[in-house]
């Protein structure tokens, strides 16, 4: 299985096509994700979500919008909370998992090996065959 993961922006529209792309797809939903980071003092999220392989094409894409809504338990951003209830809508709930900001990468594909090793590790993703 190849798992790659395709950037969307980090705006409000950008929530809204990775929700959109939720609803259009929900019989290939895989799993839904809320990636945490330290950026200096301050919390950041990414919203993501992995979707099944087409036929027989061995394809797993992951969407994901990186880094651009900060992140706060107490107050939620409306983009997560837009998030959230688009998955609640399907019968689906987001996996929040901290993992370490994609800037002390020199790139960001260096970035997604590393996001895609702890997927395949928690059993999130199928692993490579």
């Amino acid at each position: 299985m190849i798992q790659q993961f395709i950037e969307l922006g980090q705006g409000y529209g950008d929530v809204y096509e990775l929700c959109e792309l939720i609803k259009t797809n929900e019989k290939r939903f895989h799993n839904a994700f809320i990636f945490i980071s330290d950026k200096g003092d301050k919390k950041v999220a990414s919203l993501a979500v992995a979707f099944k392989a087409v036929g027989e094409s061995n394809f797993m894409p992951i969407y994901i919008c990186r880094e651009g809504i900060p992140y706060n338990i107490e107050k939620p951003s409306k983009r997560i909370a837009i998030f959230e209830d688009t998955l609640n809508e399907i019968g689906k709930k987001a996996i929040p998992m901290e993992v370490k900001h994609s800037s002390i990468y020199s790139e960001t594909v260096l970035y997604y090996q590393h996001l895609i090793g702890i997927l395949r590790m928690n059993h999130f993703i199928p692993p490579k065959q």
